[in-house]
């Protein structure tokens, strides 16, 4: 069923406030956006090893014995989290309401180059740009989980 976008969007226009008569965020940025995976070592291996994304910290998860609770530096202050939960069946991945479509992350134009190298070297197949976006690419994380890498600066959703 075809959705004319257009229509819709004018319907929320209201709520899209001119740059200059925008309130000053509440909020300082996004500490970590938590996230659950099944194998510590491959989510490691892809983040800190493929993606350059430091861990700087690994403990026991509070809430669950024997979970891990582990976290990568993504720049700027921000870190991506994850759990393990041993014992536990994950289903597979997949798109659905109150889930993740995806987490882009900018990095710097000549890290980005580095990376689509290394993605090359090591055989990893991944989205974009064939998607009409030249500075983006999405590659799915051990689970499945899409991590798209941009080199939108912050703050700035002109992807081109």
């Amino acid at each position: 069923m075809a959705v004319d976008f257009e229509t819709r969007a004018a319907a929320w226009a209201h709520h899209l406030l001119p740059a200059g008569d925008r309130p000053e965020s509440t909020a300082r940025g996004v500490h970590h956006a938590a996230f659950i995976c099944s194998d510590v070592d491959r989510t490691i291996g892809f983040y800190q090893g493929l993606l350059g994304f430091p861990l700087v910290e690994l403990f026991e998860n509070r809430d669950y014995p024997g979970s891990a609770h582990l976290f990568f530096d993504v720049g700027n202050g921000n870190l991506l989290a994850f759990f393990d939960f041993p014992g536990y069946e994950h289903p597979e991945f997949h798109e659905t309401l109150g889930g993740v479509q995806h987490v882009a992350i900018s990095m710097a134009p000549e890290r980005f180059v580095e990376l689509k190298a290394r993605l090359a070297d090591g055989g990893v197949t991944y989205r974009g740009p064939d998607l009409g976006v030249e500075n983006s690419v999405y590659i799915p994380d051990p689970d499945g989980l899409q991590i798209e890498i941009c080199t939108a600066p912050l703050l700035n959703t002109d992807f081109d």
